[in-house]
């Protein structure tokens, strides 16, 4: 599947999923092995390349427990997303994870709002911990 594409699962396109996740990041690597992973912890997955991409998705009407978003990335970084996600209304209280390569200081500064920060690359049950702090646990 192509990171660059729009991939939505059909349950999860309108309305909150409590186990939908996003992931928004340019590293097919990254976003194939974290879609294993949560896949196999009984997640929905749906991705995006980008904070462009991201964005589109959620106008459209997706509602995932949690957003997993990577900083840097081409045409919208993960600040600028948070920047347009926290002045609407309708995204700013979707909980977002912060998964950077970045240290925690300079990945934040105070730019991206309140989110948990998770560094790549990431521990799977740490970052496990954290998505279930916000989604709960799944069947």
């Amino acid at each position: 599947m192509e990171i660059g594409a729009e991939t939505m699962a059909g349950s999860a396109v309108m309305g909150e999923d409590a186990r939908t996740i996003l992931i928004v990041d340019d590293d097919h690597a990254v976003v194939e092995s974290l879609r294993d992973f949560l896949e196999d912890e009984g997640f929905e997955v749906v991705t995006a390349a980008d904070g462009m991409a991201a964005l589109d998705q959620l106008r459209r009407g997706l509602r995932p427990c949690v957003i997993l978003l990577d900083l840097m990335m081409p045409r919208m970084n993960g600040w600028e997303f948070r920047h347009e996600q926290l002045r609407d209304d309708d995204l700013k209280d979707i909980p977002t994870i912060v998964v950077s390569a970045l240290p925690p200081d300079r990945a934040a500064g105070g730019q991206v709002g309140e989110v948990d920060f998770v560094p790549k690359p990431p521990s799977l049950p740490r970052l496990l911990d954290a998505i279930r702090r916000h989604c709960g646990g799944v069947e």
